[in-house]
């Protein structure tokens, strides 16, 4: 390896560190051949979530392992570092990382640093909320909503106390951003579907709640398709609980902001998202929302050798001049083209390019068969916007093995209904052996 090898760090996997070092591993490949250029990649799993896809596997229409693509694989000629980014040193030209599987830390030096570390869920101090909600942004979460929804039906069926059974069949979104709409659309779809085989339990027996603090949602589809994804939740027996807040969920006891209360045994938090910690953790600079103050040319304002794009950046959008992209998948991936240009430029001397993309639409799916689309202008509902969904994200899908994947789920889902298990012990792997060995009763 020369001495003088130009090392370029990547904090975070996700949609823009992926990208990214996918297009640099290609543009780069005789000077990484060469050692001339070294690419590292920091993420705390060795796996990108295509995130869009999120709610299908949640409600078993793909497979969770289809909906992920395996870092080692796609970026063969890079190094992957399991840890999380605890903060940057950018005058230092270093980040410290905090080890996968233990408290080791490690330091590590860059001649270039992309910092792609996205963001997390942002909650609120709402009492209860942390004891009882989860979030929807990591396949994880995805998986264990399945079988949470699924296990609550399946409480439902084994007993008689109605107090336990309208618990179990409550459930609980807080946030009407894509995250929110499509994670209930889509498990609603599916507890409906699965109650067949469930005696005793009747579609009206569940009851599902959207709470969303402003007038609207889908703000992303125009307001026309946004209104005409509440009637047809509503129409479904969702409750769309508009200009509402959720007060407290103490002990699974919710309280909203218009005087209901009730109990629920499921509460999924989708309102809104923050930059990652990382970002304040930093010697870079961050706008009034934690954001990292990002050019048009996807560098870090003022610094050199420093770049960012996503979630965790205010990247100017020079089709809207005065705003900012919005934090979603359409501008990431794009963002993330651009910026690997743009450090190829910087490496040959050759001048970068500002990020410009016009927003072309949004496609949300509500369902089987069901969505909501405005794209290009054009408003679409019902199947066709189901269709748009499923063909425009099957194209952003990285990897043509992954592409392949989720096809075949689709394809095997027109000949046979969805599996309806709950494998909710998969979160308590020891219980049974515990048992066996006298560290768990049956009565605790």
């Amino acid at each position: 390896m020369p001495q003088d090898s130009t090392h370029v760090l990547i904090i975070g996997g996700g949609y823009v560190g992926m990208y990214t070092a996918l297009r640099l591993q290609r543009k780069l490949r005789r000077q990484l051949r060469r050692g001339e250029v070294r690419i590292t990649v920091v993420d705390p799993q060795s796996f990108m979530t295509y995130q869009p896809f999120l709610p299908e596997a949640a409600a078993g229409n793909l497979e969770p392992r289809h909906v992920v693509a395996p870092l080692r694989r796609v970026l063969d000629r890079v190094t992957i570092l399991n840890g999380r980014a605890v903060r940057i040193d950018h005058e230092q030209r270093k980040v410290r990382v905090r080890l996968a599987g233990g408290d080791a830390y490690r330091d590590l030096s860059y001649d270039m640093v992309v910092v792609a570390a996205g963001s997390i869920s942002k909650t609120l101090p709402i009492p209860g909320l942390a004891e009882c909600g989860i979030g929807f942004k990591t396949v994880a979460e995805a998986i264990y909503l399945r079988n949470h929804v699924l296990a609550r039906l399946d409480i439902a069926a084994s007993n008689e106390d109605e107090k336990i059974r309208r618990r179990a069949l409550t459930f609980v979104f807080v946030g009407g951003g894509y995250a929110g709409v499509e994670a209930l659309a889509e498990l609603e779809d599916m507890a409906r579907d699965a109650i067949r085989y469930y005696p005793g339990v009747q579609a009206g027996d569940m009851r599902w709640v959207l709470v969303e603090a402003s007038g609207r949602i889908l703000p992303e589809v125009g307001q026309d398709m946004g209104a005409w994804t509440v009637e047809a939740l509503r129409k479904r027996g969702i409750e769309v609980r508009l200009e509402t807040m959720l007060k407290s969920a103490e002990n699974g006891h919710v309280v909203l902001s218009d005087g209901e209360s009730f109990e629920a045994g499921t509460l999924v938090w989708t309102a809104g998202v923050k930059p990652h910690p990382v970002v304040r953790a930093s010697d870079l600079p961050v706008d009034d929302k934690g954001r990292l103050k990002a050019t048009a040319e996807l560098t870090i304002e003022g610094l050199e050798h420093a770049y960012t794009a996503g979630d965790n950046a205010a990247v100017p959008d020079l089709t809207k001049p005065g705003e900012y992209c919005a934090p979603n998948a359409q501008h990431a991936v794009r963002q993330a083209k651009r910026l690997a240009g743009n450090i190829v430029a910087d490496l040959h001397g050759e001048p970068r390019k500002p990020y410009k993309h016009a927003y072309v639409g949004s496609v949300a799916s509500l369902g089987l068969h069901k969505g909501v689309a405005q794209v290009y202008g054009v408003k679409m509902r019902g199947f066709p916007a189901w269709f748009m969904h499923r063909t425009y994200h099957l194209s952003r899908v990285p990897t043509l093995n992954r592409k392949v994947r989720v096809v075949a789920d689709w394809t095997l889902a027109l000949f046979f209904r969805r599996e309806i298990v709950s494998l909710g012990t998969l979160q308590r792997p020891r219980e049974e052996f515990e048992l066996a060995t006298g560290q768990r009763t049956e009565t605790d």
